[in-house]
């Protein structure tokens, strides 16, 4: 029966038999010592038997084997203890010397990118590298928690579509049988559709833009939750759940893995429950103010305010989490609400956490005649075939409703501290990378 590493320090005395890839070898003092990892970490074994430690010669860190041995404390081994009077079994040997050496710290500066993602195969199975992906699949399973909690159903949406519906350039567009289609921006359209059936749903799915920059914050496939609610009374029930699950994740994360974020050098979280919230006209005025760079004519947040009202928050504030609220007219979406009590803003907000937007969270248009109207405004032809029957859920009735775009992979960046929303992806794809 196989033992996990972690489990070795509570077998101490018995024989135990472990199953991995050898993770390091050394020699020390005429003995061979190897550790071998597993899901649950690594074990260090102890080789004296000649025979034995003639069957390494030659294979390299990756070499798949079973190892039997007794259960020994030691306390400087990891986990605390060590197998000796070990016999291996060569399940898988290799040979190459890795490209890489995996026992060893990750580089992460920006002029070795490429580099690490070339050999993404490889340092991912560095224990190090490895914590940033538990850490988001933490974060993933914390957030389904938290929806499911709340009532939300998950779905999954097509990513093929019959047409550019959400409108913009940076669409990728392909051959599908002889017609044209494009890949999802969003589920933006059928997340409003199942609000008519399940009231409040949710999916964890790919996104993908035509970005055609090369900056620390795109990508052109993402990873976005993506949310709708209905029956809401108002917009701040969109806004209150998005504070509520943020501040439910983040808080629950660095409780139950703070060993590991600190390993990682993850800030320290500052957080309050209710996040400060500033309208996007507050933003250029405090920010200009301040330096003297006037934004005051810009429709949207610049990245440097974004930076700026976060870090500003933090200090005065308590928070690291800041609403950015009552957008512009000019930067309406044909699917948002326009704001009944100042008609030149949007029930809109972004949600920013530590220097970065990581969520948009606007309250829809449900009324069916004048959400059609707002599309013919936009230039936008609402018989097109790939708005029939988002038009037909509006017209078989649709509550008050809202939801919120999340996109998973900056949330992690920034939860960890990463310098890329790319080494927060496991195989990020960008203008020039498509493998591996």
């Amino acid at each position: 029966m196989r033992t996990l590493a972690k489990e070795v320090a509570n077998q101490i005395g018995s024989q135990v038999t472990v199953s991995g890839w050898i993770h390091k070898k050394r020699l020390l003092g005429g003995l061979t010592f190897i550790n071998v990892r597993d899901r649950s970490g690594l074990v260090q074994i102890v080789i004296q038997n000649k025979e034995e430690v003639e069957k390494l010669r030659g294979l390299q860190i990756g070499t798949v084997v079973n190892v039997t041995g007794t259960a020994v404390e030691e306390p400087r081994a990891p986990g605390g203890a060590e197998l000796h009077d070990a016999i291996l079994e060569i399940i898988v040997p290799v040979e190459e010397v890795p490209a890489i050496e995996i026992d060893k710290p990750i580089d992460h500066k920006s002029e070795n990118q490429d580099t690490l993602f070339d050999n993404r195969v490889l340092n991912v199975r560095n224990l190090h590298e490895q914590k940033i992906f538990r850490i988001r699949s933490e974060i993933n399973r914390y957030i389904r928690e938290f929806l499911h909690s709340n009532e939300f159903v998950e779905i999954q949406t097509p990513k093929l579509l019959a047409g550019a519906t959400e409108g913009g350039a940076e669409i990728f567009k392909l051959d599908y049988f002889g017609q044209e289609a494009t890949l999802a921006q969003s589920p933006q359209l059928y997340k409003q559709i199942m609000v008519g059936a399940f009231e409040r749903v949710f999916e964890i799915g790919p996104a993908f833009r035509a970005e055609p920059s090369m900056t620390t914050r795109h990508m052109s496939e993402s990873t976005m939750l993506d949310i709708e609610m209905g029956f809401i009374e108002g917009h701040e029930d969109v806004l209150k759940m998005a504070e509520n699950m943020v501040y439910t994740v983040l808080t629950r994360l660095y409780e139950e893995h703070g060993d590991a974020l600190k390993s990682l050098n993850a800030p320290e979280l500052v957080l309050k429950p209710d996040f400060p919230r500033f309208t996007v006209a507050e933003v250029h005025e405090m920010y200009t103010k301040a330096t003297k760079d006037d934004t005051t004519e810009e429709k949207d947040m610049t990245p440097a305010e974004e930076r700026w009202i976060c870090e500003y928050a933090k200090k005065n504030l308590g928070s690291e989490a800041v609403f950015v609220t009552e957008f512009p007219i000019e930067a309406h979406k044909f699917y948002q609400k326009i704001n009944p009590e100042n008609p030149q803003t949007v029930l809109w907000a972004d949600l920013l956490f530590r220097g970065v937007e990581i969520s948009s969270a606007p309250m829809r248009e449900n009324n069916y005649d004048k959400l059609v109207q707002q599309m013919k405004d936009k230039g936008i032809d609402p018989t097109h075939p790939g708005f029939k029957f988002y038009l037909q859920a509006f017209k078989a009735g649709l509550p008050p409703h809202g939801g919120f775009g999340f996109g998973l992979d900056r949330f992690v960046q920034k939860t960890v501290g990463l310098n890329s929303v790319k080494e927060a992806t496991l195989f990020p794809r960008d203008i020039n990378r498509l493998a591996p």
